[in-house]
């Protein structure tokens, strides 16, 4: 007699809870490959973060908004999101994201915490994020790009969500002269610290993805007015009025 095939182990999952807690304290997993079983904690020295009043929408992109190329969705397929995030890169051909850390992002996504800005193109997802939600923070975990210009339409949709749903601090963790150019800023451990305490003071006026649709719908609403006749166009304006 044969034995039955073995299943494969699921992977574990770190609670919901305990990732919260981490994030609220400034700290957050990783691992050193995709097979890895084990998860690290970490905490920067120096964090990145992406002061939401300083976003650099270069003319190139308030171009590329404007156009609707891409048509931009929140949660729309976190699982493809996540998956494409931790697929290997030239410059990265291992990845942080391991069974580990995959499963308690998408667990963390059911739990309402964790969620994806997505750009879309003929029907084809082609570029966005994944980060955690909590308080009136948002921390960006990773992103990807299958199109020109597609992660930065996300990162550019992400901060006028947040904006507008009334969050504070988007934290991208560690500095990288892509978010550097975006208008990413890199600051201490303790002011970290202070600006998390103060985000934790209130709650936001509403989620991301009751954002996007409170955009959509003003979108619509003003389609008469040929300066705001599109999500993207709105998104656009909102930049160069704070710029």
């Amino acid at each position: 007699m044969h034995a039955p095939p073995t299943k494969p182990a699921s992977p574990k999952i770190i609670p919901p809870e305990v990732l919260l807690l981490a994030y609220r304290s400034g700290v957050f997993p990783m691992a050193d490959s995709r097979d890895d079983e084990e998860v690290f904690w970490v905490e920067p020295r120096n964090r990145a973060i992406l002061p939401l009043d300083g976003f650099r929408c270069s003319r190139s992109l308030a171009k590329v908004l404007k156009s609707d190329r891409f048509t931009v969705r929140v949660d729309g397929d976190f699982s493809a999101v996540i998956d494409a995030c931790a697929q290997p890169r030239t410059d990265h051909p291992d990845t942080w994201i391991s069974g580990t850390v995959d499963a308690s992002y998408r667990n963390l996504h059911r739990h309402g915490h964790a969620h994806s800005v997505e750009c879309w193109q003929d029907g084809e997802l082609v570029g966005g994020l994944y980060g955690v939600a909590f308080d009136r923070v948002f921390c960006g975990e990773s992103m990807f790009a299958r199109a020109d210009n597609a992660s930065k339409v996300a990162l550019a949709w992400l901060v006028a969500l947040m904006r507008r749903a009334g969050y504070v601090l988007l934290d991208c963790q560690f500095m990288t002269e892509h978010l550097a150019s975006l208008g990413a800023v890199e600051i201490t451990r303790e002011r970290y610290q202070e600006l998390l305490g103060h985000a934790a003071e209130a709650q936001p006026r509403m989620s991301l993805p009751q954002a996007l649709a409170a955009l959509y719908q003003e979108s619509e609403g003003s389609a008469g007015a040929e300066a705001f006749s599109s999500p993207g166009k709105l998104i656009a304006q909102s930049f160069s009025q704070t710029s």
